[in-house]
């Protein structure tokens, strides 16, 4: 299988307001008053400001660079079963509408001769969830990234999630999860390594 390795560097923007640094808040003003909106009132008057705010922070992931994020916790251990990190929760944009879908997601991997820090998988998710994505392409990310970093036997992804573009508009249908996988190396060629991950993948916390 090739490696996709584009798909985990980082994404700079082209300058820090937006492009050709052009400012997100007026922009905003703008979306605000094509609504019929009056962007003067109390409650709208700083809200193109924090709109400009939170989208920079939602977006980051495109900043963050992986070696920068792992920081050099990768360590040499002698260990060839399954490490699981379960119930990583994550909000991400849906790139479509630009609307939240947020969820879980659940990390696997059997090391060859090397671990991650735990502390780091999250962050790695957080690399990804953290910019205009489709919950498909996000989990193979994830997977690819630890591929690539630590060269495991295999990688297992699996991310739940809930799409806002679901529940607020089109079909409306509040009670319709996503779930989608991503199995590498190991993970793909053995079926009992692949149950193994999901049994415990659907195991509550704490059992």
């Amino acid at each position: 299988m090739k490696s996709n390795k584009s798909t985990v560097k980082a994404m700079p923007r082209k300058a820090a307001g937006g492009a050709a640094g052009q400012p997100i808040a007026p922009l905003v003003k703008q979306i605000l008053e094509c609504l019929g909106e009056d962007t003067g009132r109390e409650g709208l008057a700083r809200t193109p400001e924090r709109v400009e705010r939170a989208l920079q922070f939602l977006t980051s992931g495109y900043e963050m660079d992986v070696n920068k994020v792992v920081n050099g916790a990768l360590f040499a251990v002698k260990y060839d079963q399954m490490v699981i990190m379960k119930d990583i929760e994550f909000f991400s944009m849906c790139e479509h509408h630009m609307l939240p879908f947020f969820g879980k997601v659940h990390v696997a991997y059997i090391p060859r001769n090397r671990v991650i820090g735990l502390s780091k998988l999250p962050r790695l998710v957080d690399v990804f969830a953290r910019r205009l994505q489709i919950q498909e392409r996000m989990t193979q990310q994830i997977a690819q990234t630890i591929q690539e970093l630590i060269n495991p036997v295999g990688v297992g992804v699996i991310c739940e999630a809930r799409h806002f573009c679901m529940m607020m508009r089109g079909v409306e249908k509040q009670h319709s999860g996503a779930v989608t996988s991503a199995m590498l190396g190991a993970f793909r060629n053995r079926k009992e390594t692949r149950d193994e991950f999901l049994a415990l993948a659907n195991t509550p916390a704490g059992r």
